[in-house]
């Protein structure tokens, strides 16, 4: 069940590190994301969203270690903290969206992010 709940991680966090680098690029999709302030983002915020994008990787190489397929870090007990710490994330990502000004970044990224942290969950507790 762990195997199969941090490939779903990886493939919703591949699909927002898409979504991320669309943002980075300028694709007027800024209302789903940040606050949801403008539909293109500044450079500021587009940087934000590359460093969204390296975040992901780590995320899913954390995710993936402590699912036992792959040996990212080398170490179970860093997984088993990292993964943790992780989940406290998600936990904080889930209640920024569910109070951001959007309603569309609200409607969309809310379930997305409970999502994942329901998967994290799943992985952290096998």
């Amino acid at each position: 069940m762990a195997e199969l709940a941090a490939i779903g991680f990886c493939i919703l966090i591949a699909g927002l590190g898409v979504f991320q680098a669309m943002l980075a690029l300028g694709a007027p999709l800024g209302r789903f994301a940040w606050g949801g302030q403008s539909a293109v983002l500044s450079t500021r915020l587009r940087v934000g969203s590359v460093i969204a994008i390296g975040l992901y990787v780590l995320f899913s190489l954390i995710v993936l270690e402590r699912a036992g397929l792959v040996p990212a870090f080398g170490s179970a007990p860093m997984a088993h903290c990292a993964i943790w710490v992780l989940a406290a994330y998600l936990v904080f990502g889930v209640g920024l969206n569910a109070i951001s000004r959007s309603k569309s970044e609200r409607m969309v990224m809310t379930p997305l992010a409970a999502a994942l942290l329901a998967l994290v969950l799943i992985v952290a507790l096998a």
